[in-house]
């Protein structure tokens, strides 16, 4: 269900016109554990994980841009759902050197809240089942 675009050179999801977007697969590249289109789908994973966050699927804050403590939560929770979800589809996915901007604000939250690892994973695990909830509708 949700609405997903492809075209451009990033990867994000549009809480404006509720859409995920999405380079063509054609612009993603394999690693020793990860094929192309499995690094496509990990991103797309974790831009759909971000798409269950509205108050109608999943009810997570939106995080603003500046908010960097609610912006850093809310990665860390697409990053677990997309973890959850390749698990559960048998996706490998290999960490990114993009992924290392996010790790200083995760343990920013981290060191602030004991819990708040818990409190992401539950979100993560939530929004991973309500995606694979949707498959087939």
């Amino acid at each position: 269900g949700a609405d997903v675009r492809h075209g451009g050179g990033q990867a994000y999801y549009s809480p404006a016109s509720d859409s995920v977007h999405m380079p063509n697969v054609e612009r993603f590249i394999g690693s020793g554990t990860s094929t192309p289109t499995e690094s496509y789908y990990g991103v797309l994973l974790h831009e759909l994980t971000h798409w269950t966050k509205t108050k109608e699927r999943c009810d997570r804050p939106s995080p603003l841009e500046f908010e960097k403590e609610a912006y850093a939560v809310e990665e860390l929770v697409a990053e677990l759902g997309a973890a959850f979800l390749c698990a559960d589809l048998g996706v490998t996915q290999e960490p990114r050197p993009d992924h290392a901007q996010y790790v200083e604000h995760w343990l920013t939250v981290l060191k602030a809240d004991n819990r708040a690892i818990f409190k992401a994973a539950a979100q993560a695990s939530k929004a991973a089942e309500f995606l694979k909830g949707r498959q087939g509708v």
